[in-house]
Order: C-alpha cells, then structure tokens, then sequence
C-alpha cells in the first residue's frame, strides 16, 4: 500500500496517492521516470538555479523579522525577485569581528548569487532587539535606542564598503528593522 511522506502539506497527496510505495522504495517503472526525466536536462547546468533577480536580502535569523522582512522586499517591488541569506545578526554576522568565522560562508554565497542570479544589488536588513547585536556590541552598545541605531549603523556602513571592495558593481541598501517591520535607511 503507497503513502506519502508528506500528505499534510500537499492536500493531493495521501493514502493510496501512489506517489511512493510502503518503505519508501521506488518501483521499476519509478525509478525508469526518474531516469529519463534526468536525462533531458542539459549535463553540468543547475536549469532550476539560474535565471536573473534583482537583489539578494541578507538578514537576521530571528523569526518575528520574516514575514516584515518579505513585505519590505514586495514593497521595494522585489517579490519573487531576490535571493535570500540568513544568518545571526543578518549583516551583523556577516560582517562584525566578532562573527569572523562565519564571514566566509556570507561572501561565497554573495559570489554564487552574482554568478547564477546576476544581481544587481544586495539589500542589508539588521532589526532592533537583536541577541547577535547584543553579543557583538556588548549590553552597553544596545543600551539605549541611540546607541543601538549607532552600533548597528556602524556595523552596516561597514558592511556596505566591504561589498563595494568585493563587488564594485553591486549597490548596497541597508537599514534597521524596527519591531513594528518599518526600515530605518542608513545606506
């Protein structure tokens, strides 16, 4: 008897849906639709990663920022039109000493994008009330709403020189997400 791994977030698939038999083992005649459908692709191209966008978005793994962060790249006119990184702090990891290790996870992505997506400029978003900030500024750096806007803005215009050492080409937009998902520009 078939099922399917996931009827829950395809309502088309469930029991006796056929798409996967009991123990999750392909049959013949699956394994042969497989094949052929891999050999229509064209050898060493990646068909479904190409194509052109307009931006990447680079911001913070915090989850109340996702959907404010989706509706600042629609309202930029951006929707379906960019790539998008996640990392800690969003800029902040990517970019601040104290995150160094992890700067070069942001960098040959930002390489990859510009060479499948052929970007045109990349969209920085940090956000008030951040732990990454917190642990790259210390409690003092975060202190007051002055001094956070400081701390972060220090940070972005950092960022956004080190994308145009990188990646002349590239504009950078940057600013701080507030938590009400309204963007503060500083670059």
């Amino acid at each position: 008897m078939p099922f399917c791994v996931s009827p829950s977030l395809d309502p088309a698939h469930g029991p006796g849906c056929g798409c996967i038999p009991r123990g999750g083992v392909l049959a013949r005649r699956g394994l042969l639709g497989l094949a052929a459908a891999a050999a229509l692709l064209p050898a060493g191209r990646a068909v479904a990663a190409s194509g052109r966008y307009e931006a990447m978005l680079l911001n913070c793994i915090d989850p109340r920022f996702t959907t404010a962060s989706a509706r600042h790249m629609a309202a930029g006119g951006l929707m379906d039109r960019y790539s998008h990184f996640v990392i800690a702090g969003g800029p902040i990891g990517a970019a601040h000493p104290r995150f160094a290790a992890w700067h070069g996870a942001f960098w040959d992505n930002l390489d990859i994008t510009t060479q499948l997506h052929a970007i045109h400029r990349v969209v920085a978003l940090t956000h008030r009330d951040c732990g990454a900030a917190k642990l790259a500024y210390g409690e003092a750096g975060v202190a007051t709403r002055a001094a956070e806007s400081a701390s972060h803005a220090e940070t972005l215009r950092a960022f956004a020189a080190e994308v145009a050492r990188r990646k002349p080409a590239l504009a950078v937009a940057a600013g701080i997400m507030d938590l009400d998902g309204s963007v503060e520009r500083v670059v």
